[in-house]
């Protein structure tokens, strides 16, 4: 994927000569121009900027005030910047402020093209992934306590978010103007998205502080929410068919166990409760949320004197069993 570069510098005569030659390079990266740091902050708010060449004298927002702006911003945009002289002091400002790199006047056209694909190269060397869903990879960088910065692209609306991690660990993210846990709701509800990821992390600051299984489920639930049905009206019949009596599924269900496995199955109970609705619809979040669909039947232990059952419908049929229960013929019945 070609790449946009900004170059930002208020000596226009240069700024189209660098254009100019920089076509000779247009397979590897594209050039966009601003005249001042204000210009080149608008256009870091339009465009997908990958890397920004900027000079540090300038009127207004100078050089180092645009580099400040971008790493509180932006600080997965990496920065170049270009001096009247090179010294050791002036590198180490640079790279104090959070430049990447730096390259004295006068300098060729073709130095700093060289300096710029070699920045773009190292800020891609992660990888690139295409149609993936975002939360399942995702869990898997903290796992593997991964530093990196993460640049994701909703598949259908071709929204455009960033995630910075540190050590696996989620720090922010940014999307739209959010940032924070606003904005990792925003990019978890995405369901297939295009990702590019970056080694290393430039934030240091943590705006997050949940844990990542919660991020994702607050996202679902979110979304959820968010989902408007298009309802179409419907001619009713004037006598709707009557509910079944819960008490003869019960029944039914129980003979169908006693019949396949004996009356050593290990059922205790069946019965219908409300409570455990809510913890059905979580777990119906999650799976759809990795495309695994709603929770057909679950099986519960929490160390009490049964265990249970939840077969989700209407209302949640729960099925209380011994602990030694034989459970995988009992779930196997109980699907079929």
């Amino acid at each position: 994927m070609i790449k946009n570069v900004l170059l930002v510098d208020d000596d226009h005569e240069m700024l189209l000569t660098l254009k100019e030659g920089f076509q000779k390079f247009k397979d590897s990266f594209l050039i966009l121009l601003a005249s001042d740091g204000l210009k080149a902050v608008e256009s870091l708010k339009k465009h997908t900027i990958s890397l920004v060449v900027t000079d540090l004298k300038m009127p207004g927002m100078d050089g180092f005030e645009l580099l400040a702006h971008i790493m509180e911003h932006s600080p997965d945009i990496p920065v170049i910047v270009i001096t009247g002289y090179s010294t050791p002091e002036m590198e180490h400002l640079a790279r104090e402020g959070g430049a990447v790199g730096h390259i004295a006047k006068p300098f060729l056209i073709e130095k700093l093209a060289r300096q710029i694909m070699t920045t773009l190269r190292k800020e891609s060397d992660g990888g690139t992934l295409h149609n993936v869903s975002s939360g399942m990879f995702l869990q898997l960088v903290e796992m593997e306590q991964k530093t990196c910065t993460i640049r994701l692209e909703d598949k259908f609306s071709r929204k455009k978010g960033i995630l910075f991690f540190q050590e696996g660990e989620l720090l922010d993210a940014r999307v739209n103007g959010l940032q924070g846990e606003n904005a990792a709701y925003e990019i978890f509800s995405w369901d297939q998205v295009n990702l590019s990821i970056q080694n290393g992390c430039a934030l240091k600051e943590k705006r997050i502080f949940s844990e990542m299984p919660h991020l994702i489920l607050e996202a679902a639930r979110r979304k959820d929410e968010n989902v408007v049905e298009d309802i179409q009206p419907s001619v009713m019949e004037e006598v709707e068919p009557s509910e079944p009596d819960p008490e003869d599924i019960i029944l039914k269900i129980k003979e169908k166990i006693k019949d396949k496995l004996g009356p050593f199955c290990g059922l205790e109970d069946i019965y219908q409760d409300n409570s455990w609705d809510s913890r059905i619809q979580q777990l119906s979040r999650v799976g759809n949320f990795f495309n695994m669909g709603d929770l057909e039947m679950g099986y519960i232990d929490k160390g009490e004197k049964n265990d249970f059952i939840l077969l989700p419908g209407e209302k949640t049929t729960v099925f209380a069993v011994n602990p030694k229960c034989p459970r995988d013929k009992l779930l196997q019945v109980l699907s079929e």
